[in-house]
């Protein structure tokens, strides 16, 4: 029996969170670097485009998913064909917060792994007067109690976009393809460490 392990060239990541949080924002960032500030309500839109990571390509196929809790099958469903789980909030709104909590611990229950690969999105960052989430209260939470990444973002500025994409790829690549650093990353608690700062604004086929 052959024991190389076959690379992994599929992946699909799912975007959840509450309605007008601004996941269809993220993802047309992304992917067009454009914006439409009206918001626009989403049933389930499925992006698949392949992208060069760490040197091989990569079928990523991103999965914008309803913020309306209508559809329980439908969202049941979708974390169990996903590898990996950005979750979205909108910092000037609270509720947007509890609501990625709750999606946290479903995608714990479909998936029954303790460590599914999530990032958690703080968009909106550019509210400013407005924020009701503090970026320090989501950081703690997120990286120290759940052992997950954050990340805060402004799909309007085009501020961390790339950063978001960037982790998640990273955290579903094959061990073989990580450093050891990333993959002892998932497996211990992280160390004190700054905000992420802005991404460079440019986009780029290459995301890792």
């Amino acid at each position: 029996m052959s024991l190389v392990v076959k690379e992994k060239n599929h992946v699909r990541l799912v975007f959840l969170g509450a309605a007008g949080v601004g996941k269809t924002a993220l993802i047309h960032r992304f992917l067009m670097d454009t914006f439409e500030p009206k918001h626009r309500r989403t049933v389930e839109e499925l992006h698949s485009k392949e992208y060069e990571v760490s040197g091989a390509m990569v079928k990523v196929e991103i999965l914008d998913t309803s913020g309306s809790y209508s559809f329980p099958a439908m969202r049941k469903l979708s974390i169990q064909n996903s590898d990996a789980f950005a979750l979205v909030y909108a910092v000037d709104d609270a509720e947007s917060f509890e609501s990625v909590k709750s999606l946290r611990e479903e995608i714990l229950e479909v998936k029954e792994d303790k460590f599914p690969p999530i990032v958690v999105v703080g968009n909106k960052a550019e509210s400013g007067s407005e924020r009701q989430v503090l970026a320090e209260d989501a950081l703690s939470l997120v990286e120290l109690d759940w052992n997950s990444r954050f990340v805060e973002t402004s799909a309007k500025d085009n501020e961390n976009v790339l950063e978001v994409f960037r982790e998640l790829l990273q955290q579903v690549n094959l061990p073989s393809r990580l450093s050891p650093a990333l993959c002892k990353r998932r497996e211990t608690l992280p160390k004190e460490q700054a905000l992420r700062p802005p991404m460079n604004k440019t986009n780029s086929c290459s995301v890792c």
